[in-house]
């Protein structure tokens, strides 16, 4: 897989901390996906919430503008496309996003899939996870939460 792009770093201009740019950059310049189980660790910190066959559920490092809440939940195989995954990894799927919502106390949220090609997906990283995302309506500085898709 070498001379593969696994981040693209058009998608991240409008990320609210800069720090982002420069980690998506040296993993560019790595030439590695970092969603991948053993490129992981290095870039991302925050621990594995709960792991299975197919997931690993994290909370994300950089995580949106006015979210409360938000989870990703990573394929364990490097794959990009919805037709790679097995039927197994769609049932644990919606397991470990029911048990997050639960174990977070989510009372409600966006989930989705990024998939495919990233200019279309809007995604820094081309490989399939899903985001779990809350925001706070309650909190004195509450704002949209927003997203860029393609």
């Amino acid at each position: 897989m070498t001379n593969k792009k696994f981040v693209n770093t058009k998608n991240v201009e409008n990320h609210p901390d800069g720090n982002y740019n420069s980690v998506i950059s040296n993993i560019q310049k790595d030439g590695v996906c970092p969603f991948c189980p053993e490129q992981l660790k290095k870039y991302h910190k925050n621990p594995i919430l709960e792991e299975t066959e197919n997931w690993l559920v994290t909370n994300n490092m950089y995580p949106y503008k006015n979210a409360k809440h938000h989870i990703l939940l990573i394929h364990k195989k490097h794959i990009e496309s919805l037709a790679d995954m097995s039927e197994k990894a769609w049932i644990e799927l919606r397991e470990i996003a029911l048990k997050a919502v639960d174990r977070s106390k989510i009372p409600g949220g966006t989930f989705f899939i990024r998939f495919g090609d990233t200019r279309f997906t809007g995604a820094s990283v081309s490989h399939l996870h899903a985001h779990l995302v809350s925001s706070d309506p309650d909190s004195p500085t509450y704002g949209p939460l927003l997203t860029r898709i393609g």
